[in-house]
């Protein structure tokens, strides 16, 4: 699943934090691990290398941290995690942007260690309440199949389409 953006279009859109507005990932979908948000930040412009750390509350209440680094390869990207988790490389690609930025589309390959996945991002701080009606209206141009739309669960309180 090939990305269909620009290395200085991902360097411009991917750095800041996202909250995972709908996923059909079972890490954020168990129970466990609440309030998911991925942040990035340029390290080298180019070829494109971020810094990338995941955030989520237990549902104990503790606020845990998962820190890597994204390498872009002209495809996507290569996640490597630090650590015992730099051993298992994740592959990902921004498959979808809306007009305005603030809806990403990320597809994730499947790993040693997890399944082919999908997340919807909005900005931290951004409220985006048609986000499900934006991927829903044309789900193709974030790189999603009906199928791929229909798996999703919508995280926090999002309007229905």
């Amino acid at each position: 699943m090939p990305t269909k953006f620009s290395e200085s279009d991902l360097a411009r859109v991917l750095p800041g934090s996202w909250v995972i507005a709908a996923t059909n990932f079972p890490l954020w979908l168990s129970g466990k691990r609440l309030n998911p948000t991925l942040s990035y930040e340029t390290l080298v412009e180019s070829p494109l290398v971020l810094k990338d750390t995941v955030a989520y509350t237990t549902d104990e209440g503790v606020e845990k941290t998962i820190l890597g680094k994204d390498s872009y390869n002209g495809r996507g990207f290569t996640w490597r995690g630090r650590g015992l988790l730099g051993l298992v490389p994740i592959h990902w690609a921004v498959t979808g942007v809306d007009s305005t930025g603030t809806v990403v589309t990320i597809q994730y390959d499947r790993s040693l260690v997890s399944p082919a996945g999908i997340d919807i991002l909005t900005p931290v701080g951004v409220e985006v309440p048609e986000v499900r009606s934006i991927i829903a209206t044309d789900a193709a141009a974030f790189g999603l199949s009906l199928e791929g739309f229909a798996s999703l669960t919508w995280l926090g309180a999002t309007p229905p389409v």
